[in-house]
C-alpha cells in the first residue's frame, strides 16, 4: 500500500506512483473500449464510436460534480451522470459498456478517492461503477435504453449495498441491521436520481432525441448491414 497508497486521517489516498498507476489503468480501460465498440466480427477499430463513448464519459464525469442533493457519508443524487454510462452499452453492447463504465469507475476514483482498504476500493470504484455497464445487455431490446439503465443502477445499487454492509456497517443506528441501513442509504440517492432520470426520458422528445443518437452513433453499421442485404 506505501507505494501506491499513504494514510492521510483515516483514509487511504494515492501517492504520485498510485495516480500514475489509476491513469495507466484509465488510459488502457480506453483502449479496450476502442476495440469494444467495433460491432463486426473483427471488432472493427471506429474513431467515431470512440468519440461517442468518450463523450459519454466525459458527460458523466462533468454530471457526477453537479449534486442535486448530497448525503452526508459520500454519494449523491447527481444531474443523470449515471445515465450517461449506461447509454454507451445502449449504443455499443456490454462489452464496451462495461469498459466504459470502468473508466468512469477510475476517473471518479483519480478525481474523488475515498479508500480505506484495497477491498472496499475495488467494491466501490470497480465492481459498483462497473456494473452500470450490464446496461449493454439490452442494447438490442426494444424498449433496450430503459432496460438497460434499471440494470446498471440495480448492479450498482447491489455493490453499495454490499460495501455498506461489510465496510460501513458499523455506522448503522441502533436497532437497525447493516443491511437494511445499507439498503436505505444507498437506495435512497441512487433511486432518487433514477426517478428524475425516467421522468426526463419519458418526455417523448427527449426519448426520441436519443434514439436518433443511437442511430448516428452506428450509423456506419447500419449502412454496412445494408450494403450486404443488398
Amino acid at each position: 500500500m506505501s507505494l501506491f497508497f499513504k494514510l492521510v486521517d483515516d483514509t487511504y489516498q494515492p501517492t504520485s506512483a498510485g495516480y500514475g498507476l489509476l491513469v495507466m489503468l484509465f488510459i488502457f480501460a480506453l483502449i479496450a473500449t476502442c476495440f469494444f465498440t467495433g460491432k463486426d466480427h473483427k471488432n472493427h477499430f471506429s474513431v467515431k464510436q470512440l468519440v461517442f463513448a468518450a463523450m459519454c464519459v466525459t458527460l458523466a464525469m462533468i454530471t457526477s460534480m453537479i449534486k442535486i442533493w448530497e448525503m452526508p457519508m459520500g454519494g449523491a443524487v447527481t444531474l443523470f451522470s449515471m445515465f450517461f454510462i449506461t447509454f454507451v452499452g445502449y449504443l455499443y453492447g456490454v462489452r464496451a459498456g462495461l469498459t466504459s463504465a470502468l473508466a468512469y469507475g477510475l476517473l471518479q476514483l483519480i478525481i474523488g478517492p475515498y479508500i480505506i482498504s484495497i477491498p472496499q476500493l475495488i467494491c466501490d470504484y470497480i465492481l459498483a461503477f462497473g456494473a452500470l455497464g450490464v446496461s449493454g445487455l439490452f442494447s438490442r431490446f426494444k424498449h433496450g435504453m430503459s432496460l438497460g439503465y434499471i440494470a446498471g443502477v440495480l448492479g450498482r445499487l447491489f455493490f453499495a449495498v454490499l460495501s455498506g454492509v461489510i465496510f460501513f456497517g458499523q455506522y448503522a443506528p441502533e436497532g437497525m441491521s447493516a443491511f437494511r441501513y445499507s439498503l436505505v442509504y444507498n437506495g435512497s440517492y441512487l433511486g432518487a436520481e433514477a426517478v428524475l432520470t425516467f421522468a426526463i426520458l419519458c418526455v417523448p422528445a427527449v426519448r426520441n432525441a436519443f434514439t436518433r443518437i443511437k442511430y448516428l452513433a452506428n450509423e456506419e453499421d447500419v449502412r454496412e448491414q445494408l450494403h450486404l442485404a443488398s
